[in-house]
């Protein structure tokens, strides 16, 4: 006769009691370990079938191998799901993966506008069903966990998160939150706010981050400190949470940044006090990429601290990634000289083990074959291509008011197609695509501007492509005119402190190349970046049309549907268009001193009225 199995292991059973029984019959090193994330580099099967670690992670990128496809993907993951089952008590992992604009890891995949460019949409229902599609793609690959969505109200454009962000104001990141639904899964009426769900295996674990005020730092220093009162904290910083929490959201990241000083990896307060319990959070709070490692100086020296630290302050599982066995060695040494309490243990394991009943890993700890198909499906890139068009925010629209530029004529004779972002997938999609900071080039499968330009008009049109024009280019339109040019300047891609800047000129020589052609030939300027740029009065009189293109993805077409009239544009701006860096940080509450370029709000249509 089989031995009865254990009550934790019965998907009938309420979630609750499943907890509590698994819990129950864990050791304290079995406890530590399902508080720890690795990297997929040190994750081996000693770890996670004799250690019985909790999580593994693919940090920036991280692939199995470069281009690996999902199928190999999954074969990876899978593979360590296999481990994970054969530890003693079969606890499976959940595998956590930064798809923030799309399974962005993965090649392949679609990529969709970063955040900047979705608040520019003001479209609920539009970042609900991007967080749909990207739940399938994420599946594909047998990932169950992404960590996203990114909920800071940007303050201060200087700051190298700001694309991450959908706005400065804290009402348009509420609204965009729709997209944990679009993850996750809508829960049934009457959810208990802040108790963690998922609704099958075709959704994946979102996460809420960065708790709390990341987007407010002073001067925009990433992983700086936000000096504030707690009401102002609590107004505009935590105010997108709790729409997350309504909606069963399953996990939250803790911020790198501090609060009047006090790191987020260590606010006993704002961790314990206001997240867990005043705002009733259930689910289970990870820490950042190192994010320990931060509270010592320099990074990680005195471990044991750093471990202690967050760990009581509330933060349940510690993206480690790499030292795990010091981190095992240190927490198990913490509890048991009582500087942890083994109650702060088992309130931490207990939200892990939520979150993965609720995930309904243990039933369906594989993944899913049958959706290999739909990554970077024709479907999907529509999704896309539709999100890239109403991102794009139109300024200006012809030198009078009268006599608008746009649309362009699709039967020109002649064009020019100029600037170092015109055909650069990588410069499109920006930071975390393929690697952590992104890059430049064909970094992986999608439609450039150019190419988009190319099929967008006629068949006699000639397309002369010039990425770094000079004065001898000119010379051409002494010879045959161009009917009009289309100059795409922008950013390099960057993430985090590798994007934090203050001087917000156009790169690459980006203003004197606009300049140069705007002087000559009718120009429409097109501005790839994840925050306004300086626009210098000059320039402005120069050009006929000037487009915030953002950040759009890999779906050029959705450009080039505005440009030529196929579509209207639809985009009204998520932050303030500073005109000097000197006005920074700014943003629409600061009152009377409010004097932007181009304020929150603003964009043009071609065939209406002003939004």
């Amino acid at each position: 006769m089989e031995p009865e199995a254990p009550l934790y292991k019965d998907p009938t059973q309420p979630v609750e009691a499943r907890v509590k029984d698994l819990l129950s019959r864990m050791t304290l090193q079995e406890k530590a370990a399902q508080m720890a994330q690795i990297e997929r580099r040190v994750a081996t099967p000693a770890a996670l079938t004799n250690l019985a670690i909790g999580s593994v992670l693919s940090a920036g990128g991280s692939p199995p191998r470069d281009g690996a496809t999902a199928e190999e993907w999954a074969d990876m993951v899978d593979e360590m799901q296999r481990w994970a089952l054969a530890s003693r008590l079969g606890i499976p992992i959940i595998y956590g993966s930064d798809a923030i604009h799309g399974h962005n890891n993965l090649f392949g995949a679609t990529i969709f506008p970063h955040n900047v460019g979705l608040g520019a949409t003001r479209d609920r229902e539009l970042a609900r069903r991007i967080g749909e599609v990207t739940a399938l793609e994420v599946r594909a690959s047998g990932i169950q966990w992404t960590f996203a969505p990114c909920l800071a109200v940007c303050r201060d454009p200087r700051w190298g998160r700001c694309f991450e962000c959908y706005g400065e104001e804290p009402e348009i990141v509420q609204m965009m939150t729709s997209i944990v639904s679009g993850l996750q899964g809508s829960p049934p009426e009457g959810h208990h706010s802040g108790h963690p769900f998922l609704a099958g295996p075709r959704n994946v674990i979102a996460c809420a981050k960065h708790f709390v005020g990341d987007g407010g730092t002073h001067k925009g220093i990433n992983e700086g400190n936000t000096i504030c009162s707690y009401e102002e904290l609590e107004r505009i910083h935590m105010s997108p949470y709790p729409d997350c929490f309504n909606q069963g959201v399953c996990t939250v990241m803790a911020s790198y940044s501090s609060w009047n000083g006090e790191p987020l990896h260590s606010s006993h307060f704002l961790i314990t006090d206001v997240l867990k319990d005043k705002l009733g959070f259930k689910g289970l709070v990870v820490s950042d990429w190192e994010g320990i490692d931060r509270l010592c100086k320099p990074h990680g020296s005195n471990y044991r601290y750093c471990v202690a630290a967050s760990i009581n302050a509330g933060v349940d599982m510690i993206m480690v990634p790499f030292r795990y066995e010091k981190f095992l060695e240190d927490l198990i040494s913490l509890v048991e000289s009582g500087e942890v309490p083994i109650s702060r243990i088992d309130d931490a394991v207990e939200r892990i083990l939520r979150v993965k009943f609720v995930s309904g890993i243990f039933e369906q700890p594989f993944s899913d074959r049958s959706l290999l198909d739909v990554v970077g499906c024709k479907e999907h890139r529509l999704l896309a291509r539709v999100a890239v068009r109403k991102s794009l925010v139109l300024l200006k629209n012809g030198k009078e008011a009268r006599q608008p530029f746009l649309p362009l004529k699709k039967n020109a004779k002649k064009i020019l197609v100029a600037g170092t972002h015109a055909d650069n997938i990588g410069y499109q999609c920006g930071g975390w695509t393929i690697t952590w900071y992104g890059a430049s080039g064909r970094i992986t499968a999608g439609t450039s501007i150019l190419e988009a330009i190319r099929e967008a008009v006629g068949e006699e049109t000639e397309v002369v492509h010039e990425p770094n024009p000079t004065a001898s280019t000119l010379l051409q339109q002494q010879k045959e005119p161009f009917s009009y040019a289309i100059v795409v300047v922008g950013e390099a891609p960057y993430a985090e402190m590798l994007g934090d800047r203050t001087d917000l000129s156009i790169p690459f020589n980006g203003h004197d190349t606009l300049s140069l052609i705007a002087g000559t030939i009718p120009t429409v300027a097109l501005i790839v970046s994840g925050r306004p740029l300086v626009l210098e009065a000059q320039l402005l009189n120069q050009i006929e049309a000037l487009v915030a293109v953002w950040l759009p993805g890999t779906e050029g077409g959705g450009v080039t549907d505005c440009l030529f009239g196929d579509c209207d544009f639809h985009g009204v701006l998520p932050v303030s268009w500073f005109r000097s860096v000197d006005q920074l940080p700014m943003h629409s509450s600061i009152g009377d001193g409010y004097n932007p370029l181009f304020p929150i709000g603003f964009g043009l249509r071609m065939f209406d009225k002003q939004l």
